[in-house]
């Protein structure tokens, strides 16, 4: 008699805008099962839960056998694209006020408060007068209206004393989250490695609840297997080293999804656009790996200092606002940036709390600018709508958590300014319609209420044009132009993103009259055509849709896989541990050698003991941050790059650079 052992069971989650999917993955049978549940922002452990329950009917497996679950999430990236994230404080030590004004750092700050102090580094490491006393008689108001820090010193790189002074100080005197620049990037360039720390302290409170919510399904289910998140490098990471590092988790949806892309697919040469609810990302594949971007992820128009996946985020989803654009005869239907909650999915949760209305609107005789909008909570905890304004505060105790109409809600055109930031804030939904909506009118979706779609259809089909007639005779010609611009506008932005790739100007070159009138298909006596020079992967579960008409528009074929629906899930289970730690060595004077290195500083009288105690050091700290990053398996690979010059045969020494790479795969429960 012989005994077989069951194949150990991976569990992939991805916790989108709009779904949560499941899937059960094993190294030697493949997929076993997948599911789909819609994400629930006020409680994420409701959509978590829903997905993996499902997928473990559906595989019939028993919890226990799961050795581990990896989770991709795209919320860092939409909070970062739709301007959301908690309210928090801005410390600059050492900066001087025009600094504020570099890489976006002042737009990205917003309304957020900024406290400014002396001290700071220079370029060796050597101190300056460290003045804490403006953070200190600031503390007792900020800790009752923010959620968190961001600290950035003036190299802080070379030298993080000064920093991890303040940090101190605050956790001490506040207990609230505190992220130091130094611990995110060890690049150069003081505001943009501030500008990351902001956005990192603003999605510490997001990233950390939708952590908890899994772990706490997680441990209801009797799931005790290891839990690991993709970063936006593709990299897997602990949930621990997620919680304290959130900005590496922008891309981690689309970064899934490009390992998901490869294995499904096994092609090394692709485009890959991955349309969601709320964004469309696209990436291009190059013998078998993302291209990374060496600058740095760029989302939301905010150019960051973390190392991911050369993807291009763009505005563009299944819950898309549809707009109209402004001033024309014959306007052209708008997708996008923001998301909107679709009238479909509304009406499926609040039925007649949102039909009664949708129809006293078409029973008006003439169109109104806010029909078809509605109004709800997202159900975030109270403590993040801290720090609101009077006006704000008023609106916000008005919203509740069931869908109020716009036209009923708001007495003022400025209030609309006013439910704007609150949306920002992540602290209210506003429900209109949709690509999603247009899909169920048509009847080509099915997934929530088709009735409440026709309506939001009917309603918008009513607008009307520059010469005052509607702009649709029937809400399915409505529906049927806005599939179509979902369309054209996703064979723009794989376009864009593909001549970007080629050193160009991707959104001036996309905007070009001869490119326009090559996809577009126009004749005439000169003939323009442009076609990508790969296929297109196609993922989302909305891609067979909306991707069925694209080859025509870039030339190229189209490949949407059996599992594109749950790509990024699938991503999550496939990939591995990757963290890397790096050093400097430095010369303040002839004969000194500055090795930096984490929080280490340490002087040298000899060159090469300075790069070896450097090495040693990063294989070190790659070693103890792939632990703490989730593999006990780690292989270190160090890279030097040492700078010297020659003055009159004499060899100079500028300074060595030394990266240690650890990668494995993560551990898995016994």
């Amino acid at each position: 008699m012989t005994s077989t052992t069951a194949p150990a069971l991976y569990l992939g989650i991805d916790t989108g805008g709009t779904y949560t999917d499941a899937v059960l993955w094993s190294e030697t049978t493949g997929v076993a099962a997948k599911a789909k549940a819609l994400t629930t922002r006020h409680d994420l452990a409701v959509g978590i839960g829903g997905a993996v329950d499902a997928v473990l009917e559906k595989a019939g497996t028993d919890p226990k056998s799961i050795k581990l679950v990896s989770m991709s999430t795209t919320l860092a990236t939409n909070a970062l694209v739709e301007g959301q994230g908690g309210r928090v404080a801005l410390v600059m030590i050492g900066f001087a006020p025009a600094d504020l004004t570099r890489d976006g750092l002042e737009k990205a700050l917003g309304g957020d408060p900024l406290v400014v102090c002396e001290g700071g580094h220079d370029v060796h490491g050597n101190p300056r007068t460290l003045d804490l006393t403006a953070l200190e008689a600031g503390l007792p108001t900020l800790s009752a209206t923010v959620s968190g820090f961001a600290i950035c010193a003036y190299f802080a790189t070379r030298n993080p004393a000064h920093e991890l002074l303040a940090r101190d100080l605050i956790r001490e005197r506040t207990g609230l989250p505190v992220t130091a620049s130094h611990e995110l990037s060890s690049k150069l360039g003081g505001p943009r490695r501030a500008l990351t720390t902001l956005l990192n302290a603003r999605l510490i409170s997001m990233i950390d609840r939708l952590v908890a919510a899994t772990e706490g399904f997680l441990e209801q289910r009797g799931i005790a297997a290891p839990l690991m998140v993709v970063r936006g490098d593709g990299a897997l990471v602990s949930a621990g080293f997620a919680r304290q590092r959130p900005i590496e988790t922008i891309l981690s949806g689309p970064a899934a999804s490009l390992v998901g892309a490869r294995h499904m697919t096994g092609l090394d040469n692709a485009v890959v656009s991955d349309i969601g609810g709320t964004t469309t990302d696209v990436a291009v594949l190059d013998k078998g790996r993302p291209r990374l971007d060496p600058e740095g992820a760029t989302v939301g128009g905010f150019r960051t200092m973390v190392e991911a996946v050369a993807m291009r985020t763009f505005g563009l989803g299944g819950d898309s606002e549809v707009r109209l654009e402004e001033g024309a005869l014959t306007p052209k239907i708008l997708l996008g940036p923001r998301r909107l909650v679709p009238l479909a999915l509304a009406g499926q949760a609040h039925g007649e709390a949102v039909t009664k209305h949708l129809e006293r609107q078409l029973r008006a005789p003439n169109p109104g600018r806010m029909d078809g909008r509605f109004a709800l909570r997202t159900g975030v905890p109270e403590r993040l709508a801290a720090g609101l304004t009077g006006p704000e505060q008023k609106l916000y105790d008005g919203i509740g958590t069931v869908p109020l109409p716009l036209d009923t809600l708001l007495t003022s055109t400025a209030q609309m300014a006013t439910l704007n930031r609150l949306v920002s804030r992540g602290l209210v939904h506003v429900c209109g319609f949709t690509p999603s909506d247009a899909a169920h009118t048509l009847g080509r979706q099915a997934n929530w209420d088709a009735f409440s779609a026709r309506l939001g259809a009917e309603l918008f089909a009513r607008r009307r044009d520059g010469r005052g007639q509607p702009i649709a005779e029937t809400p399915e010609a409505l529906s049927e132009r806005v599939l179509v611009a979902v369309t054209r506008l996703s064979a723009e932005v794989i376009l864009e993103t593909a001549f970007a790739e080629d050193g160009l100007d991707g959104a001036a070159t996309v905007a070009h009259a001869l490119v326009q009138r090559a996809v577009d298909g126009r004749e005439g006596i000169a003939r323009f055509t442009v076609a990508l020079d790969r296929p297109v992967i196609g993922l989302g579960a909305s891609a067979p849709l909306h991707y069925a008409d694209l080859p025509a528009l870039v030339g190229n074929g189209c490949i949407v896989p059996e599992d594109t629906d749950v790509a990024n899930a699938l991503g999550a289970v496939v990939g591995q541990v990757r963290v890397s730690a790096e050093a400097l060595v430095s010369q303040p004077k002839e004969g000194l050698f500055r090795l930096s290195a984490g929080d280490i500083l340490r002087d040298f009288t000899d060159e090469n003991a300075a790069v070896s105690t450097a090495e040693e050091k990063v294989r070190e700290l790659a070693s103890e941050r792939a632990k703490i990053a989730g593999t006990d398996m780690a292989e270190v690979a160090v890279s030097r790059d040492i700078r010297i010059s020659t003055i009159e045969g004499q060899r100079m020494f500028i300074e060595a650079r030394i990266v240690a790479v650890a990668t494995g795969r993560p551990r898995i429960a016994a």
